[in-house]
């Protein structure tokens, strides 16, 4: 299918005074806000896109048939547009985009700030059982996923402006609408989320500061993954021992789902790179800094600390199993230990885990 594409540099220029539009919003979106609401012909879309109109008709129809789902019509009737009225591109016979996006939209987050959000809530909504629960009254929603027992787990919250992006993906769907209705993730969200797990884990390269800066190599930033949906602590929390009790507390796998958002918040830290396994052989030192508990720097100095605290063994263990989701049996492998052994150790772990963040108190609790 032909993607309309229409210049950044043009919109920028033809913008009042807010700018370009971001990235992630789809170009035959704006084709479709620019027909409705300015009210431009599809043949001079056509003429911006160098495609068939044909083709803007269809894109055209096809967000009119989607504004029946209410999350895509929150966000496009939120949009204010309107013409531009700087004076026109003389390299064009049409303005490139005539129309503005004002800085208080709602449902236009920024690249940066799309990208991280939307891998954290992907990677939540991708776990087995797991929806988007968002009531029609509310501006926020969770992701709640069954558990073993059959009782609900709350793992992340969701702003409902980040809900509606999303839906304007394509990357969560309604599964079921009513007064709370519920949104799975699609098979389109679940490519989307391998690429931004890519592209997050390709700017690994090192620990905190310029002095202490590393260079992993792409083979070590770039780990072997059980699968997206099934993360090798849910699959512990399922087992139970010879007496019927679960092999894991709820502390522990709290504990390691603690560690995992640390270490995924940490990624968002502006020019961050990591090399934690450099960490645990004591071949770097951390950074110490005083930060907001819950910035992306004070993260990763809780993963360092936490990595530090458990040591080798323990601190590997935790950080292939927890954070890299590598499965139990492929962290033995790599390191060397006997087969079956790693759960235990992984156990271990995890106990002394939930000591350390019950140390921190309450001011670093999980934000999902």
């Amino acid at each position: 299918m032909t993607v309309i594409r229409f210049e950044l540099a043009e919109t920028e220029r033809f913008g009042a005074g807010h700018g370009r539009w971001p990235k992630w919003f789809p170009s035959s979106a704006l084709a479709y806000l620019a027909h409705t609401e300015l009210g431009m012909s599809i043949r001079a879309l056509s003429r911006l896109s160098q495609c068939h109109p044909s083709t803007i008709s269809r894109q055209i129809s096809r967000w009119e048939r989607l504004r029946d789902e209410s999350l895509i019509d929150e966000a496009f009737s939120s949009l204010t547009v309107k013409p531009c009225t700087k004076a026109p591109c003389t390299t064009l016979k049409e303005p490139a985009l005539i129309h503005v996006m004002p800085a208080e939209s709602p449902c236009l987050p920024d690249d940066e700030t799309f990208a991280a959000e939307a891998r954290r809530i992907l990677r939540r909504l991708s776990e087995p059982g797991a929806v988007l629960a968002l009531a029609s009254d509310m501006e926020k929603g969770v992701v709640v996923r069954e558990t073993e027992a059959g009782t609900t787990t709350r793992t992340a919250v969701v702003e409902r402006a980040l809900a509606q992006a999303l839906a304007v993906k394509d990357w969560i769907a309604c599964a079921t609408e009513g007064r709370i209705s519920r949104y799975r993730i699609t098979s389109a969200g679940r490519v989307a989320l391998g690429g931004l797990l890519a592209e997050s884990e390709n700017r690994a390269r090192g620990f905190a500061e310029g002095q202490m800066r590393f260079d992993a190599s792409g083979a070590k930033s770039l780990r072997r993954r059980s699968t997206l949906g099934e993360t090798p602590l849910m699959i512990l929390s399922r087992r139970r021992e010879k007496d019927g009790s679960l092999f894991l507390q709820a502390a522990q796998v709290s504990a390691g789902e603690r560690l995992r958002e640390d270490y995924e918040l940490a990624q968002m830290a502006s020019g961050a790179s990591y090399d934690w396994e450099a960490l645990l052989a004591h071949e770097t030192l951390p950074a110490r800094r005083k930060t907001q508990p819950l910035s992306a720097e004070a993260a990763a100095d809780r993963v360092a600390s936490a990595l530090l605290l458990l040591g080798p063994g323990l601190g590997d263990v935790a950080l292939r199993c927890c954070c890299q989701l590598e499965g139990v049996e492929t962290a033995e492998k790599a390191l060397g230990w006997s087969a079956r052994s790693g759960k235990i150790v992984l156990r271990i772990a995890l106990e002394r885990l939930a000591r350390y963040y019950a140390s921190l108190g309450e001011g670093t609790k999980m934000i999902g």
